[in-house]
């Protein structure tokens, strides 16, 4: 029995009146596509290593009419291997999987070469993962979580859809306030924050990307644009962070004027040293500035900190 990734493991049933049960091959153990196999059971959605029986057989979907051909370990891990081979329709949308494997190789600033030398792996593999849909088997993620220094979990994204809190809290948890000096040190980082905001339809709390001037807030934004609404106002600017391992966490709220940058040169300056692109995209050109008026912060961890 040989098998490439995409395949079909069917199992028949001995008994007369009861369903077989079938699954996607999305791991290989063996670069010759022998058993076992990771499969990937249609009715349960679950993976599981399988080492196929008598009743069992390997329908290979890659010769049935409009299905290209699937590629395998194998053609991967072969030596000499060309350019991964192009679904039909044209290239695969990156995976979820994919697109964290290739953010956190970036991260740490390594070539493809390098991680699939740590990871025993072609190269070519490696770039089938990244720039692919597919669902690396459960030998490969601890492979590749081993090569750069993370974890299956952090690979597979559990937990990063589900909203900050809702790890456990601390037996004694001590709330505690920032001084001035701590808030500026927190707010220093630069990132997203949130502005509150009056708008025509009702009060709003919009995320944007902000900068951090001479102890001003500085964003951008476009104008018409809900945030835009802060000018000329008095608004409420909030950063925070939460620590969910060690159950802590800590929010500065700023209070203050907003006004427009108009001087050229200062939009400049900022625009120099800003540290990111607006994540919201688009024409971004209009600067507001919050001058603070109030800065307050609170940090909550454990007693005696």
């Amino acid at each position: 029995m040989r098998a490439h990734l995409g395949d079909q493991l069917v199992i028949e049933s001995p008994a007369t009146g009861v369903a077989r049960r079938d699954g996607e091959i999305v791991g290989l153990h063996h670069e010759d596509g022998t058993p076992p196999y990771d499969v990937r059971w249609s009715d349960t959605g679950e993976v599981t290593l399988v080492f196929p029986g008598s009743d069992a057989h390997v329908r290979h979907l890659e010769h049935e009419p409009g299905r290209g051909h699937v590629p395998s370990r194998t053609d991967m891990d072969r030596a000499g291997a060309g350019s991964v081979p192009t679904p039909p329709g044209g290239p695969a949308r990156p995976g979820d999987v994919g697109r964290r494997i290739a953010a956190e190789r970036t991260r740490l600033k390594l070539s493809r070469g390098e991680v699939a030398d740590r990871a025993g792996m072609a190269p070519d593999y490696l770039a089938y993962l990244e720039e692919g849909s597919a669902e690396p088997s459960l030998a490969t993620l601890i492979r590749l979580a081993g090569a750069l220094g993370t974890t299956v979990a952090s690979l597979r994204g559990v937990g990063v859809e589900a909203p900050p809190g809702q790890g456990q809290a601390l037996l004694h948890p001590r709330l505690q306030a920032l001084s001035p000096d701590e808030c500026r040190a927190r707010l220093s980082a630069h990132g997203v924050g949130r502005v509150a905001v009056s708008t025509p339809d009702g009060p709003a709390i919009i995320p944007v990307n902000y900068e951090v001037v001479d102890d001003a807030i500085a964003f951008r934004t476009a104008p018409g644009s809900a945030p835009a609404a802060a000018v000329g106002t008095d608004v409420a600017f909030e950063v925070d962070h939460v620590d969910e391992a060690m159950s802590q966490g800590w929010s500065v709220l700023v209070v203050g004027p907003a006004r427009v940058v108009s001087e050229p040169e200062a939009v400049r300056r900022l625009a120099d040293r800003a540290h990111t692109e607006p994540w919201a995209g688009g024409e971004r050109g209009m600067w507001v500035w919050i001058q603070p008026t109030r800065l307050t912060g609170r940090h909550i961890g454990p007693p005696g900190q």
